[in-house]
Parts: C-alpha cells; sequence; structure tokens
C-alpha cells in the first residue's frame, strides 16, 4: 500500500518479500516502478511513469522480478522507450502519441511481437550435447543481420527434440533434456552477460572521421566519451558514428535529450543506405527513445537497457556500437532521485555512488570470446557524450568518464564557433589505444608515421599561433611560417568534416591516408623552397595548394588515381619557385 508519493519516489508498505531492484507495479493504474531501497517492512520505489494523481492508499504489488528486458528476433528496427516498451506499437494502440488520446501511463505492450511468425532453421539435431551460449538454430531476422538463437544460462544437456519452420517467439524451437526453449529469453538489465572471457583490444572501430581514425582512433570493443558544451556537436558526431562505424549492430540511445533531435534520427535513419547490404540502415539498429520531458526515472533505466540489448547481439558474435546520448542526463537522473531520497550528495549535488555507476556502465564495453563458442569473439563498443554545464570539463560526470574511457574526443566551444566540425580540439584529445600495428598491417606501412608526423606539426602550430598572438607573424623565422601554413591544411582541409555532404559524411582509411600524404609531401615541398630563399609566403600560394581542399569531394577511385599526381604537381610547382 502508498504511504508517501514525493515526485518519481513512491513509498510503500506490505511488501516484506520483495528484493532490491524488483519491478513493482504501483497504484490503480500499474505504474511500473524498481525498489531502491528497503527500511523494514517500507519499499522506497521509483516510479518509471509520472506519478500525478497518484493517492497515499492505493496499491503496490511486487512482481518478484526485477527490470528484465526481452530478448529474441524483432529488436532490429524496434523504437522503444527507457524500459522497453515499443513506442510503435503503443502509438498504434493507443492513437497519436502527441493528440488524442494520448499513450496512456501503465500501458504495456510486449517488446517482441508475440504473433509474428519467423522461420527457424535448426543448427543442432536430436542427440546433440549443448552447453550454455550453444548455437541451436538461425532466424533471418533483416537482410543485414541473421539472428542467432543460443541456449539460455542455465540450460545444458542433450537435445530431444527440434522444430523447423515457423515459429512464434515464445514457441520451443528445441527441446533440451525433453524442456522446451523458446526464442523468446529475458534478462535483468543490471546483470552483465556472461562470456567465455575477455579479449584485447586490438582492432580499432573505423568510423570514416577523418580527425577519429587518423588521430584518436577508439578500439572496437573499447569505450568512447565526447564532452561538449551546448552547441559544439555532440549529437550530430555521435550520429555519424552510428550511421558510419563499421559495426553490425547499433544501439542509439537518446538519454534525455531534446525531442526535436530524436525525431532528426527518426527521420533520417530509415532514409539511410547501408553500405554493406544496400537495404535501410534500420534493418541493424535499435532505438531508444527517452526524451527530456518524459519520466526521470526511465531515463536512468535506458543506458542499462541499450547496454544489455547490445550485449546479447555481441554473444551472438556481432560487434556492437552503442552511442549513449547523453550520460549527463543519466547522471541528473541519478541526482534528482538521490536528493528525493534525501541522500547525502556529494561534487555538486550528484550521489556519493556516481563513480561506481559510470563504471559498470563502461565495464560492460569489451571484445570477448562468446560463450560456448569460443572460436567466435563479438564486441560491445560504448561512445557516451557528456553535456557538461558551461563546458566545464572539470565537473564530475566528465571528470569521472575521462578516468573510464579509453578514448577522449574533447569539442571545442571555440572550433564550434568558427564553424569548425567535429570540433574535437587535436591539443587536449587523446587515445590510450595502441593500435598503429593493425593500421600499418591494414592500411599503409606509413600509417604510424604519417600520424605522428600529424600530430606533431599540430602540437607545434599550436605554439606557434601563442606567439603569433603576442608578437606578431612577422616575428618568426621562414621555417614556422610553413609549419603554420601546413597547419592551416590540415585544420581545414583535413580536420574538418562535412556530416551533411554525400560524399564527405564518410571518408575511408586509404583515402584519409591518401589526404594527409599529399599534406605532408606540400610540406615538404615548402620547407625545401624555403631553405632555397623561397618566402614561406610565396611557397604557399601556389596554385596547386588550393586542389588539396577539394580532395575531401573526391570518390574513393578518383583519390587512387589523383593523389600521387597531385602530389607530384605541387612538388614541381614549388619547386620552380626562385
Amino acid at each position: 500500500m502508498i504511504r508517501r508519493v514525493a515526485g518519481p519516489v513512491v513509498v510503500a508498505t506490505g511488501l516484506e518479500d520483495a528484493r532490491l531492484y524488483n519491478v513493482v507495479l504501483v497504484g490503480e493504474e500499474e505504474l511500473p516502478g524498481e525498489v531502491i531501497r528497503l527500511d523494514g517492512g517500507r519499499a522506497v520505489i521509483q516510479v518509471y511513469e509520472s506519478t500525478s494523481g497518484l493517492r497515499v492508499g492505493e496499491p503496490a504489488r511486487d512482481t518478484g522480478a526485477p527490470l528484465q528486458v526481452e530478448l529474441g528476433p524483432g529488436l532490429l528496427g524496434n523504437i522503444y522507450d527507457g524500459i522497453q516498451r515499443p513506442l510503435p506499437a503503443l502509438a498504434a494502440r493507443n492513437g497519436d502519441p502527441y493528440g488524442n488520446p494520448a499513450i496512456g501511463r501503465g500501458a504495456s505492450v510486449p517488446a517482441l511481437d508475440r504473433e509474428r511468425l519467423w522461420e527457424f532453421v535448426p543448427a543442432v539435431s536430436p542427440g546433440d550435447e549443448v552447453e550454455p551460449g550453444a548455437l541451436l538454430g538461425t532466424v533471418q531476422e533483416t537482410d543485414a543481420l541473421t539472428h542467432k538463437v543460443l541456449a539460455p544460462t542455465g540450460v545444458s544437456g542433450t537435445v530431444t527434440e527440434v522444430n523447423e519452420g515457423s515459429v512464434r517467439v515464445e514457441d520451443p524451437v528445441v527441446w533440451v533434456e525433453g524442456e522446451p526453449v523458446a526464442m523468446l529469453q529475458r534478462w535483468p538489465v543490471r546483470e552483465p552477460r556472461p562470456a567465455a572471457r575477455k579479449l584485447d583490444p586490438e582492432v580499432p572501430l573505423v568510423t570514416g572521421q577523418r580527425a577519429v581514425d587518423t588521430l584518436f582512433p577508439v578500439a572496437r570493443g573499447g569505450s568512447a566519451t565526447i564532452p561538449g558544451g551546448f552547441g559544439t556537436g555532440k549529437t550530430v558526431l555521435e550520429q555519424s558514428l552510428a550511421k558510419w562505424a563499421h559495426a553490425d549492430v547499433v544501439i542509439y540511445v537518446g538519454c534525455g535529450e531534446r525531442g526535436n533531435e530524436l525525431t532528426e534520427v527518426l527521420e533520417e535513419f530509415p532514409e539511410l543506405t547501408d553500405p554493406k547490404t544496400g537495404s535501410p540502415l534500420m534493418q541493424r539498429t535499435v532505438l531508444i527513445a527517452n526524451t527530456s520531458n518524459m519520466p526521470v526515472a526511465a531515463r536512468e533505466a535506458s543506458i542499462y537497457t541499450g547496454i544489455t540489448l547490445a550485449e546479447y547481439f555481441r554473444d551472438q558474435g556481432y560487434d556492437v556500437a552503442l552511442m549513449a546520448d547523453s550520460t549527463s542526463r543519466w547522471g541528473e537522473a541519478l541526482r534528482e532521485v538521490s536528493g528525493r531520497l534525501e541522500e547525502m550528495p556529494a561534487e555538486e549535488g550528484y550521489p556519493a555512488y556516481l563513480s561506481t555507476r559510470l563504471a559498470e556502465f563502461y565495464e560492460r564495453a569489451g571484445s570477448v570470446a562468446c560463450l560456448g563458442r569460443e572460436q567466435e569473439t563479438g564486441s560491445v563498443t560504448v561512445v557516451g557524450a557528456v553535456s557538461p554545464p558551461g563546458g566545464d570539463f572539470s565537473e564530475p560526470i566528465t571528470q569521472h568518464s575521462l578516468r573510464l574511457a579509453g578514448t577522449f574526443w574533447a569539442l571545442d566551444t571555440s572550433l564550434a564557433r568558427s564553424r569548425h566540425f567535429p570540433a574535437i580540439n587535436w591539443n587536449t584529445s587523446y587515445t590510450l589505444y595502441d593500435l598503429d600495428g593493425w593500421f600499418n598491417r591494414e592500411v599503409r606501412e606509413s600509417w604510424s608515421e604519417q600520424r605522428a608526423w600529424a600530430r606533431s606539426l599540430l602540437q607545434e602550430e599550436s605554439s606557434l599561433l601563442d606567439i603569433v598572438q603576442l608578437l606578431g607573424a612577422d616575428s618568426l623565422a621562414p621555417p614556422q611560417r610553413v609549419v603554420l601554413a601546413t597547419g592551416r591544411l590540415l585544420r581545414e582541409d583535413f580536420l574538418q568534416q562535412n556530416a551533411f555532404d554525400e560524399v564527405d559524411a564518410y571518408c575511408s582509411l586509404p583515402k584519409q591516408h591518401a589526404m594527409l600524404g599529399v599534406i605532408r609531401a606540400a610540406h615538404e615541398a615548402m620547407s625545401e623552397a624555403v631553405e632555397r630563399g623561397v618566402s614561406a609566403e610565396a611557397a604557399s600560394s601556389v596554385s596547386s595548394l588550393s586542389e588539396i581542399s577539394r580532395m575531401r569531394y573526391w570518390t574513393d577511385e578518383e583519390v587512387e588515381q589523383r593523389a600521387g599526381p597531385l602530389a607530384e604537381r605541387i612538388r614541381e610547382e614549388v619547386g620552380e619557385l626562385q
């Protein structure tokens, strides 16, 4: 029975058998909530819906289980809220979600369609021995992905019967030791899914973004954080990563973001063509939409829902990219609920366990050998956006994320104001993943050397710009002016990338290497000319240098054909200067 209501926090009695994190249905409308504190005979519940209208004395019923997600065919292409309720199905049942009638409180629809038929192709036969994680069969879920049905945790023994053909998610597909096993599984969102073992992060997650892949790559199965103030392009960068990253499955969690930003995602993704299959990108994407006007408690759950779905596809042997936009809104949800629980606040009002919760989230990233099939590997790469108030990177969520994530892409307000996108600050960003060996082996042997040259030159240019601001450009020696000219080429023609251009939105690794090679050739040619007595201004103004700015719009075939001749033409024109 409800004894107290304080925003999304409800205190109830009569739940003596409830356990921590059990789901409780609150009130006459049976609003779902989660037990977050037990105090004698009193249970404190955070409700995933608006508690407006709840009254003291209404019932509260324990479901006996924690918050779980449904796993099985039908996840891809779907749009869920923070606790995995399918929004299209709710809207179809209740009418326009923003009209009348809207989606009602307490509305519940199964996450997976119970009536849809799937063609199950078994991979086992009667008499086969299976263990948790073993492949039982497959379903062609979309054109882009084959769904692998695995033996659930706790299921092992001899296969006694197999059901082949058209089945629903709740229908048994095999019988193990006489016990039926369906495609539908459930898993508690706060519990990491098991794997055979974790693997070292040795392969990059290729994103097609030059500033990321060349300067600050993230490993497949690694983690990255994107802090940036308002208007620095966090959401656009995360959407670009979701569109173009070399991942089999994309989980995009819109956690507390503005509705119009999520609307853009919902409108754009179905229109995007997957370069791998030619099918819509939504066929390998799951969207979790929890906008800023939705209940705060569901915002906190959305992160766990997303990472659990990602682990499910990881266990099938797929590479998954999880985009969390943003973890700051998630932290704000923790702070609001903590305040209503009257807990002792820590830094800036956040609860003392903020760093622990963030660590639990980021530590679920990783590359693993699949349980029951150790020859197969899968990965979850986590990219979390952070929205520090006023762009202050010293605030708690940014600092804790910086400590936990392996790659740090710091977005700079001054770069965004100068229309430099992506606004990744090359002086403060970094990566802890050593992936040069893979790039040297798979792209070009000179990749790591060229990358080191670019980073060194950008750092030198930054120091020279400080001198220019104090003393003016005339105070620099001619070789230093060449560094400024080359730095401008790197910044404007290489690091800047148009996320909305059909060609420039994605840049392949060979194209990135070729572009950087041409800029390096130009730098060497200008340096040699200056040594001969040519002025830096004359060397940096030859007409062929203007071609570098157009390289970003070349196709891969054009780059292969034209990059070498362009570098040679630059050398010739600069070499002819007297």
